[in-house]
């Protein structure tokens, strides 16, 4: 029954993450996610995996991440994102 519950609050938070918040506000949150589980500033994913991820497509993902970058947010390379400093901010 926990399984079942901690799955259950999972689809719930998936739910009200696609339903309620922006999709930019949605990458920063994923970004910030994988950097705290992976203890590491650069984050190995392509764009088309992201969008995958956030269910949209890689088009939106690249342009966001791209806007990020002008930022001054973050680095973009093949298949890596390295968070910056100002990224927290």
């Amino acid at each position: 029954m926990r399984s079942f519950n901690e799955r259950m609050s999972e689809l719930l938070k998936s739910i009200e993450s696609i339903a309620f918040h922006k999709l930019d506000d949605r990458l920063i949150a994923y970004l910030k996610e994988k950097q705290r589980v992976s203890g590491s500033s650069l984050i190995k994913s392509s764009h088309y995996q992201i969008a995958d991820e956030l269910a949209t497509s890689r088009v939106v993902i690249s342009r966001l991440l791209k806007q990020l970058e002008n930022d001054g947010k973050i680095l973009l390379y093949r298949n890596e994102i390295k968070l910056l400093n100002e990224f927290d901010h």
